[in-house]
């Protein structure tokens, strides 16, 4: 099951990333990591899901986890 990060929008509540949380386990998501330093969390999802997220009223952006490397 692939991984993503789910980001909340800037002004996002607690009780509204806890809305987002909510409508990804909803969707069959599974709550992995959350964030601190951004408002967000890490969720894996069947390939078709992670779809309904991206029209949450609280999320900012859905990406793909992956491995980020610098030089």
């Amino acid at each position: 099951m692939p991984s993503y990060i789910v980001t909340c929008k800037d002004d996002a509540t607690k009780e509204q990333i806890e809305a987002a949380k909510k409508h990804a386990t909803d969707q069959g998501g599974k709550i992995g990591h959350e964030y601190s330093l951004i408002k967000g969390f890490q969720v894996t999802f069947d390939e078709g899901s992670v779809n309904t997220m991206e029209n949450h009223e609280h999320v900012k952006a859905v990406e793909k986890d992956q491995e980020v490397k610098t030089q």
